[in-house]
């Protein structure tokens, strides 16, 4: 595996709560071999993937698809790029982005519902594609 050789990681997990660290472990090592993203950076990922890959796995929980979870990690030119993919019903993706921002107190008075704004908080891009068939949630993060 080297991120320097434009190496893209693919992980598939069982639908299940308890797979969230292994993601964030393999995608947090992917970006440390990515040699411009600072330590901080790295952590930012962590959460921001971790935030994402729950998304994915909570959709299927619902829906009672037992599909695996879908996770790309691409590292390349000092930024690292991950698609987590689930296959769950889908939702109105600009409804969820036009939230009331994380630190307000309406948002704070709650115990969910805010990973998405986590996400756009951590990465410097951020873009999710919705459907019937499932979700696609991209996230880039770039070093400094």
């Amino acid at each position: 595996m080297s991120a320097a050789m434009n190496d893209a990681i693919e992980v598939e997990i069982p639908p299940r709560p308890d797979y969230v660290s292994l993601v964030r472990v393999v995608v947090a090592a992917a970006a440390e071999l990515e040699p411009s993203l600072e330590p901080a950076r790295v952590d930012d990922l962590r959460v921001a993937v971790s935030e994402a890959t729950t998304n994915a796995i909570q959709a299927h929980i619902r829906s009672g698809c037992t599909s695996p979870v879908r996770v790309s990690c691409h590292c390349s030119g000092g930024q690292v790029s991950v698609v987590v993919r689930d296959e769950g019903p889908g939702f109105d993706a600009d409804a969820v982005l036009d939230t009331s921002p994380a630190e307000s107190p309406v948002r704070l008075g709650r115990e969910s519902g805010m990973g998405i704004s986590i996400i756009r908080a951590l990465a410097d891009e951020f873009h999710i594609r919705s459907s019937p068939r499932g979700t696609e949630a991209c996230l880039i993060l770039k070093s400094s």
